[in-house]
């Protein structure tokens, strides 16, 4: 299972919100990069950097956090948070992201998202599925539809997506446990997909538990900065 650690950039500072409520945020480190920098240390590999602030903007702000990351750490980022346009998707990858992250997009605009698997390739592109109640939820979560988390993420898989990031809402920043039930019946049934279960870790044995259902990886914020799961379990699950 990879490990993820997650950044949130807030102002070109590493955050955490508490079930994506700006005014629960919390900030953890002014230096981003020398965060990112600790993990490439400990041998972790991946990244999942979100600009909070292009999400509420719609449009990319801290381009210059993920330059620097990307240029100044060997680890592969993803990017999500204000990707909203094709300008958007051009300067995250000209400033170095390995993948996207786009999920409100692929409701709101699916004809660009898919132009976007097209262009970029599908293996670029991962699928934000963000659920509440079995429901997409969108932009950044205070936005409810009526979309069923499995017929969401097959409707994607079958233009080529691979990897999907899926958060459980309700679970977000409480540090109360993933929702493994959810990700054993997505992969029931779609067993094709690279699942990525954000939202929810708690500690190293909740990360055990994902890796025995057999999620492709999983990301790790809140666990990690409030000092529940130290950098050396983080480690240990890489191969």
């Amino acid at each position: 299972m990879e490990i993820i650690p997650a950044i949130d950039i807030i102002g070109g500072k590493c955050v955490r919100l508490t079930q994506g409520d700006y005014s629960q945020m919390k900030t953890y480190s002014d230096s981003p990069l020398e965060m990112a920098k600790t993990f490439e240390e400990a041998g972790i590999r991946r990244l999942h950097l979100v600009d909070l602030d292009g999400a509420k903007q719609k449009h990319i702000i801290n381009q210059d956090v993920l330059k620097s990351i990307a240029q100044g750490t060997s680890l592969q980022v993803d990017f999500g948070g204000g990707v909203q346009s094709d300008e958007d998707i051009e300067l995250a990858f000209s400033s170095g992201a390995h993948q996207i992250t786009g999920g409100s997009i692929a409701v709101k605009l699916p004809s660009l998202f898919e132009s976007w698997i097209n262009k970029y390739g599908a293996e670029k592109i991962i699928l934000g599925a963000d659920v509440k109640d079995r429901k997409i939820a969108i932009s950044g979560w205070q936005e409810n539809t009526e979309v069923d988390v499995i017929e969401f993420i097959n409707s994607y898989m079958k233009l080529g997506v691979q990897y999907v990031i899926c958060t459980d809402v309700a679970k977000d920043g409480l540090l109360q446990g993933p929702s493994i039930e959810l990700y054993k019946e997505i992969m029931a049934a779609i067993p094709e997909i690279k699942l990525i279960a954000s939202g929810g870790v708690s500690d190293y044995q909740d990360l055990e538990k994902l890796e025995n259902i057999g999620v492709y990886g999983a990301i790790v914020g809140k666990a990690f900065y409030e000092g529940r799961v130290t950098l050396e379990e983080l480690a240990s699950f890489q191969k």
